[in-house]
């Protein structure tokens, strides 16, 4: 696979995780947590990290039932998205997050520790990457 960098998202109607992945090394870091109002964020902020970073794909958390049916939180993540594809031109994913933000909770003070992430938000966009990452090696 070529190098690429990797923008993840752990959609919230309030707060939305960010990582930054490198497909090279298929490694993830928690880089925002953004403030979101119904799922908006303030779109001036992703502004800059979409142009500090330059990625040449999105992968957005997709939230399912344990039993994998959709939720109402999965048809926001999917207009989440559609919105990314439609204003940044870039290639999105649906990855799917179940259980990532309970890890997350649970994980969080070793994260900190380790320089990945600073939230829980952060890190649940780690896992969602990360997770991503693992499937484009095999």
């Amino acid at each position: 696979m070529r190098d690429q960098t990797v923008i993840a998202f752990d959609f919230g109607l309030r707060q939305t995780g960010i990582a930054i992945g490198q497909t090279i090394t298929g490694t993830a870091r928690g880089v925002a947590t953004l403030l979101c109002r119904q799922g908006k964020p303030k779109w001036y902020e992703l502004n800059d990290i979409v142009n500090q970073f330059q990625p040449q794909h999105f992968v957005v958390g997709l939230p399912l039932h344990m039993d994998g049916q959709e939720s109402e939180m999965s048809a926001l993540a999917r207009d989440f998205a559609d919105q990314l594809r439609q204003r940044y031109k870039v290639a999105v994913t649906l990855q799917d997050e179940r259980l990532t933000s309970r890890i997350a909770a649970d994980e969080l003070d070793d994260a900190k520790a380790a320089g990945v992430a600073q939230t829980d938000h952060e890190l649940a966009a780690c896992m969602i990457c990360s997770d991503w990452l693992q499937l484009q090696n095999r």
